[in-house]
């Protein structure tokens, strides 16, 4: 994709404020018709810079009380063992996001529970069922200082 230019940049980042945000408004805002405003929008969709538009939900208001960021050391890393550890982390709806990583750990997991209990059952029926795992060690969140998906747009 060519490079994006200040009104590229501002639509994504207004996106990112409110993604329902409409092409009318949108064009307004940039002084664009409607017209040359969708385009814009759909060739920064295609390009794939805009991967979705996604609800932001409260997870503790859905009875998600505990956060968990879960390092994993694997012993395996063959390729068969990889796509099955990637295959149940996948499937999983508790990991909210999975990095594999440098340092210590192989990978770093983001996962949600209702509470402590429910977090023991999720280690025991996912975590340690995982292929190649040789340790798990969790931290659980405290308090959130900041959660945000926005990305800075210079």
């Amino acid at each position: 994709m060519e490079q994006l230019d200040r009104i590229d940049r501002g639509m994504l980042d207004m996106l990112q404020q409110d993604g329902r945000v409409s092409n009318a408004r949108l064009a307004e805002a940039f002084s664009l018709s409607e017209t040359s405003c969708w385009r814009r929008l759909r060739r920064l969709e295609e390009a794939g810079l805009i991967a979705g538009y996604h609800a932001r939900l409260d997870r503790r208001k859905l009875g998600l009380g505990v956060m968990a960021f879960v390092q994993i050391v694997c012993t395996q890393h063959s390729e068969e063992v990889t796509a099955e550890f990637e295959r149940l982390i996948q499937a999983s709806p508790n990991v909210l996001a999975c990095d594999n990583t440098t340092g210590e750990a192989d990978f770093l997991l983001q996962v949600v529970a209702a509470d402590l209990d429910d977090y023991s059952h999720f280690v025991e029926r996912v975590l340690r069922r995982l292929p190649g795992v040789l340790s798990i060690r969790s931290n659980l969140s405290l308090r959130q200082l900041k959660s945000t998906q926005r990305l800075p747009i210079a």
